[in-house]
Parts: structure tokens; C-alpha cells; sequence
């Protein structure tokens, strides 16, 4: 754009000062702006303000695959139990998928060895079904057991839908939905041999709901089983006994109870008095149990001895659960202190009032709190037992932090591994199940808010080289800014691990 001179040759100098604006009549004075210094060849050191070092992005991919057909964060991720390449996720687009995570084949040589190696991109996995028809996030997603004949989305809009699957586990049908919630915040498959294709629930109200899954029941295809209303918060996490016999459920309220879902612990003379939901019920109430702000994570020993909840500010703790198999004994950490705990529950049914002396040693120390620990500073997102022989309890916390307590030794700490996720919180932990590799039961994999899963061996104490950190797989952005892992699954004795990004 051309520039031109203005010429101001016989113009009158009060029409000047008329065009001119007065200050006071400005809405607003906008400083001048000072001149910026030019770059100069002189060698001359910079200012202060242009010292900063640029700040450099290392970008590293260790992943063999990639599936990226959700278009937000993925909030859940399940694995098939029959076959562990099937892998479902349920995002923040409202939608959940299906997909095969067997990674493509790979070039026999590496391409160091290629005459003209070329930078390839690769390509996403397939997707084998879409599961649509959530208004909001699916927040949870779970194969029934013990075949994954069923596959089971729960959503932020309080829906519960229903697929079934061929025995491939490669296609999958809408079948049914049900909606008694405003909002779902977890689905727990049921274990228990006598009632397969059973699933908990719980909602944003404080509700817990049971229901079997049967396609070929036109009438009803979605049973509720049970419903339970005694929580008065959220009900934050839930967890079956090994044996699918009990559900414990953990709530923002900082309470907790155990089920008797189907009526075992009735028939064993354990449930409490005519009318009572719950088999055991700790609430804010006791002291000793009272964690100020809320319960958010639950897991149950492999023997169904006890049950360990975590909550706020690091707390933790220990409950001991009725016996209802003669293999429950608590010989692993029935002298330790605690990790979480919670509240049985059972039927609405009476119990027996002739309990015998059977009944009164499988009640043993139900309900009572065997330990509380407090080895972290923030809240205890995740907890994992291992399994037998070991007898470990690993809690992962927002703190970052990851702590190891022996379950037969008074729940003693054997490690604190303290910038385990470099101040992210942990996300998640898990013990590796017993696979085709010997020792993978001393492998514990963790994920965290700066996007990387770890995988540590916990043998040894708390000088063990490196805190134990045996490997590491980096690919998400990470940073705690909505790149962190969600979540993981990792069948197969960890062969492999399959993560949800919030990215």
C-alpha cells in the first residue's frame, strides 16, 4: 500500500488544533509502545528477558500399535476374558469400540538393514464394532464372565446398554438398555460360577445395582438382581470377593458395605438381623474409620479374607470380611494393619438365627478394622493385592507416590516409591496374573498423569536398585495438561499392555 506526503500548505493552524483529539475526551490511553532493539552484528550480549533457553520437546513412541478412532479422552477399557486380543474402550465422544490389539506384522530385518530405509507411518488399528446410542461419556465398559458373552457400556446419562458377541468375540449386536440412574461411575463383572453373565453397578445417587444378562430372555434381558440405597454419596468403586459370593462398594460419604448379593452369607447363618442390606457397614460415624472426604478405591484380598478402601489425604483402610468358603482363612495379613475398608451387604433377606459354631468362626473378624495406614499425602486413587504366594497391597496415589505394605507382616511398608509417575498422580496400579513366564507375579505395572506405564518388580525392600523400575513404555503426551493414562488392561501374564488416553 502506497504512502503519501500530507499537505498542510494553507491550512489554518486553528483548524489543526481542531482535528486534534483532547485527551480528556479519550475513552481509553493506550501507551506507546517502546521501540524494540534491533539484532545487532556487534556481538553484544542480549538483555536478560532473551536469555531463556528454548524449551525442547522429546516426542518417543514405544508403542507396536495404536487404535485413535475416538475423537476425546478414553475414560474405560476392558479386555476380553476368553480372548485377551479383544479389546473394548469407552470415551468422552459418547461412543465405545470394539478392536483387535495383535499388532501388524513387523519387517524381519530392521531398517537399518533396508538398502533405502524410509520413514513409514503407521497405520490405526481396525475397529470390529461401534457402540453407540450414549447421549454422554461412557464412563465404564465391561465383558460379563466367565465367557465374554456379553459386553456391558455405562454412561454419564445413567444408561446401561447390553451387546452380545459371537464366540470369536469379533462381532457384537445391540440387544437391550436399561436406565434406573442419573450417571453410572463403575461396572464390576460378577465371578461367581452358579450366576455367569452378572454385573454391578453404581451410581452417582449412592446406589448399587445387580443385574443378570441373558439375550435370549425377550421379556427381560436386563434382570436387576439387587438394589442397595444405603450409601448417601456417590458410590466411587466397587469390588466382588474372589469367589462372586460378597460385593463391597466404597462412597464419597466415607462409607462402606458389603452385599450378600445372592443370599450366601443368609444360608451360612452370617447376614444380620431381619431386613438388613448389608452383611458389614462401616460409616463416618466410627471414628476409627472416618476418613474426612470420602472413599475412592476398593480391592479385596485373593482369599476374600479382608478388603482394603482408600480415601482422602492418603488413608487407608483394612476390613475384615465373613468367610463363606473354608479356604478364607487370614493367614495372610490377619495380623496387619490396613488398608481400606469396607461394609458388607446381602439380601433383604433374615438371617439364620441358629448359628452354630461354624457360623461364628466364618464371621470371625467380619467387619471389624484390622489396620489403618497412612503412607501417602493425597488421596488413594488405586489399590492392588498380588498373588498368592506373595502377600502385597500396592496403593497408588495422587501424590504420585506408590506404596507397597505387606499383608502378613502387620501390613508393614516395604516400599515407598515416591516420584513413581514424577509427581503425576498414579492413576492406576496392577499386579501381573501368573502367565506362561515364571515370576510375573513380582511384576506390578502402574500409569500415572504424565503418560507413561511403568512396570516394577517388588521384590526386595526399599533399597532396591532404582525403586525397582524395570521398564517403561512411553507414548502419550503426558504432562498432567489431558495426556495422562487413563487406564490399562494387561492380559496374558503382561505380555502385553493396551492403555486409554486422556489425549
Amino acid at each position: 500500500m502506497a504512502s503519501h506526503p500530507t499537505n498542510t500548505e494553507g491550512t489554518n493552524e486553528e483548524e489543526l488544533d481542531e482535528a486534534m483529539l483532547d485527551p480528556a475526551e479519550a475513552a481509553e490511553e493506550i501507551p506507546a509502545d517502546q521501540d524494540a532493539h534491533m539484532d545487532s552484528d556487534d556481538g553484544e550480549e542480549e538483555g536478560p528477558e532473551h536469555d531463556e533457553p528454548v524449551e525442547e520437546i522429546q516426542l518417543q513412541n514405544d508403542s507396536v500399535a495404536y487404535f485413535d478412532k475416538h475423537k476425546d479422552s478414553i475414560f474405560s477399557i476392558s479386555q476380553h476374558p476368553v480372548h485377551p486380543e479383544i479389546i473394548a474402550t469407552g470415551g468422552g465422544d459418547d461412543l465405545g469400540y470394539v478392536f483387535d490389539c495383535t499388532p501388524p506384522a513387523q519387517p524381519v530385518l530392521p531398517v537399518s538393514y533396508q538398502t533405502d530405509p524410509q520413514l513409514q507411518e503407521r497405520d490405526s488399528l481396525a475397529q470390529l464394532a461401534r457402540l453407540d446410542g450414549h447421549t454422554d461419556s461412557i464412563n465404564a465398559i465391561a465383558f460379563t464372565t466367565p465367557q465374554g458373552q456379553y459386553l456391558l457400556t455405562a454412561g454419564l446419562d445413567g444408561r446401561l446398554r447390553a451387546w452380545q458377541g459371537d464366540s470369536t468375540g469379533r462381532k457384537w449386536q445391540f440387544f437391550a438398555e436399561a436406565q434406573e440412574v442419573e450417571e453410572i461411575n463403575w461396572l464390576a463383572p460378577c465371578p461367581h460360577t452358579n450366576y455367569p453373565n452378572t454385573i454391578a453397578l453404581g451410581a452417582s445417587d449412592g446406589s448399587v445395582w445387580v443385574y443378570t444378562v441373558n439375550a435370549d430372555d425377550v421379556n427381560s434381558p436386563l434382570t436387576i438382581v439387587q438394589a442397595f440405597y444405603l450409601h448417601t454419596g456417590p458410590c466411587t468403586a466397587g469390588a466382588w470377593t474372589p469367589d462372586g459370593k460378597l460385593l463391597a462398594t466404597v462412597s464419597e460419604d466415607a462409607s462402606s458395605y458389603v452385599w450378600d448379593v445372592f443370599g450366601d452369607a443368609a444360608a451360612a447363618g452370617l447376614a444380620p438381623a431381619t431386613g438388613a442390606q448389608s452383611v458389614v457397614g462401616l460409616t463416618a460415624d466410627d471414628e476409627r474409620f472416618k476418613v474426612e472426604g470420602g472413599l475412592y478405591s476398593i480391592a479385596v484380598s485373593p482369599n476374600g479374607a479382608f478388603a482394603a478402601v482408600g480415601g482422602a489425604e492418603g488413608h487407608i483402610r483394612i476390613v475384615g470380611l465373613p468367610r463363606l468358603s473354608a479356604d478364607a482363612s487370614v493367614t495372610t495379613g490377619a495380623k496387619g494393619g490396613g488398608s481400606k475398608s469396607k461394609a458388607g451387604g446381602g439380601k433383604q433377606a433374615g438371617a439364620a438365627k441358629n448359628a452354630g459354631s461354624a457360623s461364628s468362626a466364618g464371621a470371625g473378624q467380619a467387619g471389624q478394622i484390622l489396620a489403618s495406614l497412612q503412607a501417602q499425602s493425597d488421596s488413594v486413587e488405586t489399590l492392588s493385592f498380588s498373588q498368592p504366594p506373595l502377600t502385597l497391597l500396592a496403593s497408588g496415589s495422587v501424590d504420585g507416590s506408590i506404596a507397597l505394605f505387606d499383608t502378613a507382616h502387620r501390613f508393614a511398608v516395604r516400599r515407598h516409591i515416591r516420584d513413581a509417575h514424577e509427581e503425576e498422580a498414579v492413576i492406576k496400579v496392577d499386579f501381573v496374573k501368573r502367565g506362561s513366564g515364571a515370576g510375573t507375579e513380582w511384576l506390578l505395572t502402574s500409569c500415572g498423569n504424565d503418560g507413561v506405564v511403568r512396570r516394577w518388580d517388588t521384590r526386595g525392600g526399599t533399597a532396591a536398585a532404582g525403586q525397582g523400575l524395570t521398564k517403561e513404555w512411553r507414548g502419550h503426551r503426558g504432562g498432567g495438561e489431558g495426556g495422562g493414562v487413563l487406564g490399562f488392561v494387561q492380559g496374558g501374564g503382561g505380555e502385553a499392555v493396551v492403555t486409554a488416553g486422556d489425549e
